[in-house]
């Protein structure tokens, strides 16, 4: 790996940063100062910044909660991507797990490690996926029982069974509340949108807005709420990204096995 490579790998900035940060002779390779951003590093080479040894873990996870009008991919010709919203110390090989659409706000996982990527979206997983969401149309108990029996959405497949709660008026903050922002319409008012939490065992194209259609209803605000054992932190503004704790990371990988 190249120096300038690695030094951004550490977190030490971009690369117009990095080297800014060779020129200023502040780093040394096994306790020789370098300037030049191209050396080639070993595995077996002490990196250091200031005196400090620099290391790079293989892996990064970080939280995003991600607002309306980003697209959860790479790269796009036409909108802003998720990756954009992340620090500049991030790595540069961070992809997101799993899909929100470009409206859907809420949870969203990026990292560099791919089989934890692969298990946690893996239909034979089941992982959990919570999503809060506000409804046009009226949401009855029968509803309820259509989810808990899978739902045809055009598929070959009917959807696995999936828990539907109808959610009291009063906007409980663990239901998403914390994120409600008034929206109106032609002819209807978010007063009369019904607020619903909705958990997928699957992830489908699109598919709790499909679900609701399905029954013949329409999602006017989506948001995820948690994967598994990751669950959104409230205190992210929509935008904001931090690194996993090593505690929710540990429960990622006890609950996919990795």
């Amino acid at each position: 790996m190249r120096l300038d490579k690695y030094l951004c790998e550490a977190g030490l900035g971009t690369r117009t940063q990095v080297k800014k940060l060779l020129k200023s002779g502040v780093v040394a390779v096994n306790g020789r100062t370098v300037f030049r951003p191209e050396q080639k590093l070993s595995e077996t080479d002490r990196v250091e910044v200031s005196g400090k040894e620099i290391s790079v873990s293989e892996f990064e996870y970080w939280m995003l909660n991600k607002p309306d009008g980003y697209v959860s991919a790479t790269e796009d010709r036409t909108f802003p991507t998720v990756l954009e919203l992340l620090p500049e110390g991030a790595r540069g090989d961070l992809f997101p797990v799993g899909r929100l659409d470009r409206d859907t706000e809420g949870l969203l996982l990026l990292t560099n490690d791919g089989k934890l990527a692969h298990f946690l979206l893996s239909p034979r997983r089941h992982v959990d996926k919570v999503y809060y969401a506000r409804i046009r149309g009226e949401i009855t108990e029968a509803h309820v029982k259509a989810f808990e029996e899978g739902l045809d959405i055009g598929d070959e497949k009917r959807t696995l069974p999936a828990v539907l709660e109808i959610l009291p008026k009063s906007r409980e903050k663990d239901a998403g509340a914390s994120e409600w922002e008034s929206r109106e319409s032609e002819d209807c008012t978010p007063e009369a949108e019904p607020e619903i939490r909705v958990t997928l065992r699957e992830g489908r194209y699109h598919q709790v807005k499909r679900m609701f259609e399905a029954v013949g209803c329409r999602v006017m605000y989506l948001k995820r709420l948690s994967m598994g054992s990751l669950r959104l932190d409230e205190t992210l503004a929509p935008g904001e990204a931090r690194p996993l704790t090593e505690e929710e990371v540990k429960a990622l990988k006890e609950e996919t096995g990795c």
